[in-house]
């Protein structure tokens, strides 16, 4: 079980743009962290997403 900006999923083992593409969250102009750190895009694919972690997926919105 992982959390995804305070849900709780059960998408653990799988890599970060695996839970983007779970959650139905697109890979353009987001941000995402793992227990506070950042993860590059470059490197979504080789990182895994473990049971327990908090991840923060954050969007920019332009305006102004």
């Amino acid at each position: 079980m992982i959390t995804v900006n305070g849900a709780a999923h059960d998408l653990a083992g799988r890599s970060v743009r695996a839970v983007l593409t779970a959650l139905s969250i697109s890979d353009r102009g987001v941000a995402v962290a793992i227990d506070g750190d950042v993860v590059s895009k470059s490197q979504w694919d080789a990182t895994t997403v473990q049971d327990g972690a908090v991840v923060e997926v954050v969007t920019a919105v332009a305006g102004g």
